[in-house]
C-alpha cells in the first residue's frame, strides 16, 4: 500500500535537508583546512577538518539509511524509527565551537 504522497515527499525533504547539513559539514572542514592556517596551530586545523569531514560523511550514510527506513515504515504501516543525527550533529558542533573558542582565546 502506498503512503499518503505528502508523508513521502515530508519524508525527501527532510533528507535533503540533512543532505544539506552534510555538505556545509564537508564545506566547513574543506574551509578550515584552507582558510584557518594562520588562525589555528595545524595540528588544531587538521583535526577540526577532519572531524568535520568525517561528519559531513556520516551525516550523509546515516540521512539515507533514516530515509530508507522511514519510507519503508511509511509503506508498511510500522513506527516511524527514531531520529538519532540531531544529538550527534549537535555533539559535532558543540565540540567545534568549543575548540574554536579556546583557540580564539589564545590568539
Amino acid at each position: 500500500m502506498d503512503p499518503d504522497p505528502r508523508f513521502t515527499l515530508a519524508n525527501e525533504r527532510t533528507y535533503l535537508a540533512w543532505m544539506r547539513t552534510a555538505t556545509a559539514f564537508v564545506a566547513s572542514g574543506l574551509g578550515v583546512e584552507a582558510f584557518g592556517g594562520s588562525l589555528l596551530p595545524p595540528a588544531v586545523r587538521t583535526g577540526l577538518a577532519a572531524l568535520l569531514l568525517i561528519s559531513g560523511a556520516v551525516v550523509a550514510v546515516a540521512s539515507f539509511v533514516q530515509w530508507i527506513t522511514a519510507e519503508r515504515a511509511l509503506r508498511t504501516g510500522r513506527t516511524l524509527p527514531v531520529p538519532v543525527m540531531a544529538p550527534v550533529v549537535g555533539v559535532v558542533l558543540v565540540v567545534c565551537a568549543s575548540v574554536l573558542v579556546v583557540e580564539v582565546l589564545r590568539f
